[in-house]
């Protein structure tokens, strides 16, 4: 099994433990474990029959079911049966991180930042178009991947093998629950070849969605620590046999849209499943002749959720 990482390394993907409440999803040689972040600390929450729930939107659905709030769920079933905290690096230094969530649907939302609409213009050569996007009153909201499509922290993410200019894009990411409201927040990378995209816009899909075109992580933090409009920064960093040759920042208050305005036209009229994952769109786009290579590293971070580390590899 791979393992995990060093002790300095660990700090980095779960930055910032100011907030009271984070999950988290690592597995060992036994089995897969949900963990409750508190400080420097986790507590693994069991089901009733004491296995450990299987992914954050299980844990979503037990507390909708109980008639509660998730945290207040959360911090009631570690009071009630007396599960204890253990440190943090002692319980999953060799273990390996896996994404918190296995959603059954992930949307991406396009042109939410001034930057993106910049971008999309020089891609596609094309003036006026990507204008309209970003002023319209309907936002752009495409399908974007499956759980098969997704990876988690230190998994690979991929460049299709017919691209040769493909990009990272650093986005933060919502979770609806089983009633299509907003119950957490985590990082994702909406990866993206920009050269298929700037072909022609009806070419997103085979942009957008493929193996290895969506990766999310490493933590997600609750609605109720960060607020339903959260104001984070996000920072990109790109890393080329160990040289780091990009990296680039913008904050979430950037955007154009609201979460809230997104996750509405998301669900309007069109039922989504509890555990829907939606990236909110980026504000950061490396220069125009940089295109990722096989071997590089992405790393994402995001205020108060951590850092989203992934190996890149050419398909």
């Amino acid at each position: 099994m791979k393992k995990f990482i060093n002790k300095c390394q660990l700090t980095d993907f779960i930055t910032q433990m100011v907030c009271s409440m984070k999950i988290l999803r690592y597995r060992d040689e036994c089995s897969t474990y949900l963990g409750v972040l508190k400080d420097e600390e986790v507590a693994v929450i069991n089901k009733e029959d004491g296995t450990p729930f299987g992914c954050f939107i299980d844990l979503v659905k037990t507390a909708c079911d109980n008639g509660v709030e998730l945290t207040e769920f959360v911090q009631g079933r570690i009071e009630e049966r007396g599960i204890s905290y253990s440190n943090l690096y002692e319980s999953i230094g060799s273990s390996m991180l896996l994404s918190p969530i296995d959603p059954p649907e992930v949307w991406g939302c396009g042109v939410t930042y001034k930057r993106s609409q910049l971008a999309r213009e020089f891609e596609t050569k094309t003036k006026g178009i990507y204008d309209l996007v970003y002023e319209a009153e309907r936002p752009e909201i495409f399908f974007k991947a499956t759980a098969s499509r997704c990876v988690g922290p230190n998994q690979e993410i991929c460049i299709r093998g017919d691209s040769r200019w493909t990009v990272p894009e650093a986005e933060l990411a919502f979770i609806l629950d089983p009633e299509e409201k907003v119950v957490g927040f985590t990082v994702g990378n909406d990866v993206s070849a920009r050269d298929i995209e700037g072909e022609n816009p009806l070419y997103l899909p085979q942009a957008k969605i493929y193996r290895g075109c969506c990766a999310l992580g490493p933590t997600i933090v609750t609605v109720d620590e960060v607020g339903k409009e959260p104001d984070l920064e996000v920072e990109c960093r790109i890393y080329r046999e160990g040289e780091l040759v990009f990296r680039g920042s913008t904050r979430t208050s950037e955007m154009k849209r609201s979460i809230e305005e997104l996750r509405s036209y998301l669900c309007r009229f069109n039922p989504v499943p509890a555990g829907t994952v939606c990236l909110t769109g980026t504000g950061i786009v490396p220069p125009e002749d940089f295109a990722l290579r096989d071997g590089d590293i992405v790393e994402i971070t995001i205020e108060k959720i951590g850092t989203l580390r992934n190996p890149v590899k050419q398909l």
